[in-house]
């Protein structure tokens, strides 16, 4: 099994900046791309940046110049720096990675259980 585990939620005031984590763990064969999504309250799910293997990076238009996702593949960790954050940033925002388990072919969807980011005005 492969687990996903975010970290470094919180509070921050608009204008300000947060760095969010999320560390895969367990039988890790090797990560193919990785994702950063976003739910806001009463709103649907929706990506918000995508990293592939190799290292390139797609953004949502709301988030384009402001957020930067990463990788450390040494660490099996993706990244997600928000800056200049606004108030309707605020959602509980969660990592998904395709990983392949050791002793498997195939790539499976994996989910972390999200950290909530609140941005106050």
């Amino acid at each position: 099994q492969v687990q996903l585990v975010e970290s470094g939620g919180g509070l921050v005031q608009a204008g300000g900046s947060l760095r969010v984590s999320c560390a895969a763990s367990g039988s890790i064969f090797s990560i193919n791309a990785m994702y950063w999504y976003r739910q806001a309250p009463g709103k649907q799910r929706e990506l918000v940046a995508a990293i592939t293997s190799g290292g390139s990076t797609n953004y949502a238009d709301s988030v384009k110049g402001r957020f930067t996702i990463s990788r450390d593949d040494a660490e099996n960790t993706v990244y997600l720096q928000m800056n200049s954050l606004k108030p309707e940033d605020t959602a509980v925002y969660y990592c998904n990675a395709d990983a392949r388990e050791r002793g498997s072919l195939y790539y499976k969807n994996y989910w972390g259980q999200g950290t909530q980011v609140t941005v106050s005005s």
